[in-house]
């Protein structure tokens, strides 16, 4: 009877998820406990033309799981060296120098798929994927980059509405797609590209951003550290000045 059982354990620990919501308690279950809580990078931005030219920028980020995230301008064209950017209580604070030049609502979806997921209460990310216009009812199998995923969102065939994927073996997200901001008729892409294990969890070193198939963003990571002391109050807009 015991080794029924187990083998009963094991059959059920391989079920795919029926819907997002069942993925996404996968996904917080497979690293609870285990997930860092603070995430420092140098980050190598370059920015494509369709000219064939690009940009280069630096920024340095501190990020503290879940929910909070600095953004450091270092150099680069178009970014001020004082200036930044602060997510924190689902909100966007941009600095110009020490000055606040834009403060909105704003939930960080790369943040919820990308970082929260594995420490929040797994029902808290489940409101913000449904605030943000997922279809949690909708899940499919595909692949990726030669390894099998799972699609929230939409269709077989559909590379246009909400949707974000996730790597069946690591539990990790890879790939989000929806319409353009800005023109919902083209399709923008996002990619989570070249995870590193760092202690018990990972650390995508590449992220990819795209329009209508074309490269229009890429960050670049270096530096990584994971589960260091971050400065009290940097996360805090009214220090932003005093804890760069």
């Amino acid at each position: 009877m015991s080794a029924l059982l187990l083998l009963l354990a094991v059959l059920g620990g391989t079920t795919d998820p029926k819907n997002g919501d069942e993925l996404v308690r996968a996904m917080h279950d497979r690293y609870d406990g285990k997930w860092y809580h603070s995430l420092t990078f140098l980050q190598h931005n370059t920015r494509f033309f369709g000219t064939d030219s690009v940009q280069h920028s630096t920024w340095f980020e501190r990020a503290a799981i879940p929910g909070k995230l600095r953004i450091d301008f270092r150099d680069g064209p178009g970014f001020s060296p004082d200036g930044g950017i602060l997510f924190v209580n689902d909100s966007l604070i941009a600095f110009k120098g020490d000055t606040v030049a834009q403060s909105t609502a704003f939930i960080h979806p790369l943040m919820v798929l990308g970082f929260d997921v594995y420490v929040q209460p797994v029902d808290q990310t489940l409101n913000k994927l449904q605030s943000l216009g997922f279809d949690l009812s909708s899940i499919r199998s595909d692949s990726w980059q030669g390894r099998p995923v799972y699609v929230v969102g939409a269709k077989a065939g559909d590379l246009h509405s909400r949707q974000f994927w996730v790597d069946k073996e690591r539990l990790l997200f890879v790939r989000m797609l929806e319409p353009g901001q800005r023109d919902t008729s083209i399709t923008s892409e996002t990619q989570f590209n070249d995870y590193r294990a760092f202690g018990r969890g990972w650390v995508s070193a590449q992220v990819l951003f795209l329009n209508k198939g074309e490269r229009v963003w890429m960050e670049e990571y270096d530096q990584i550290q994971v589960d260091v002391p971050l400065t009290e109050g940097a996360f805090d807009a009214r220090r932003w000045k005093t804890t760069k």
